[in-house]
């Protein structure tokens, strides 16, 4: 199934796991950190916000390797982009915007409140998906499991909600 947006083939399964496997299992055995985004999150708001939370040790010691890890990211998706065919800025949304037409500004309220959620749902887990589906499984951590089964519920319920109700699917 090509890529929604560019309608590009996307990276086989096995090769994209095996890169981030590589990721995790580097960060592991060479810096004996863990994989995840929204600490890295942490950082980078640190640099614009001067909230005390902010200016915590236990913040301020992981931008040496978070920050780069963050800019390697962005990177990492424009080359990504770039060789899958070129990148263009778009309000695009694909099937979305064919079922409900939204102005900018609508799609903006949607993502800023669809980041709330993610935003609140990873700090009441204590870490974000990648943190706990990838690394958190990977090491059998209990908490890990829960959180993880609640993001895909909750990503199960949202997508049958939208898909049933906005899009009218019967599958």
């Amino acid at each position: 199934m090509p890529l929604i947006l560019t309608h590009t083939p996307p990276m086989h399964r096995a090769l994209a796991g095996a890169g981030i496997a590589a990721v995790t299992l580097a960060l592991l055995f060479l810096a004996n950190r863990r994989l995840g985004i929204s600490s890295s999150f942490e950082d980078v708001c640190s640099l614009a916000i001067p909230w005390p939370y902010f200016r915590s040790s236990a913040v301020m010691v992981g931008r040496t390797w978070r920050l780069p890890f963050v800019v390697g990211l962005v990177f990492g998706g424009l080359l990504s982009a770039i060789l899958g065919g070129g990148w263009k800025a778009s309000w695009d949304v694909g099937m979305l915007d064919r079922m409900v037409t939204l102005g900018p500004a609508a799609k903006l309220a949607w993502m800023f409140v669809g980041g709330l959620f993610i935003g609140f749902g990873t700090r009441l887990a204590g870490g974000c998906t990648s943190g706990h589906g990838i690394f958190g499984l990977s090491n059998f951590e209990r908490s890990s499991v829960t959180s993880t089964l609640s993001f895909m519920a909750g990503g199960i319920v949202t997508t049958q909600v939208i898909y049933r109700l906005v899009f009218h699917w019967q599958g």
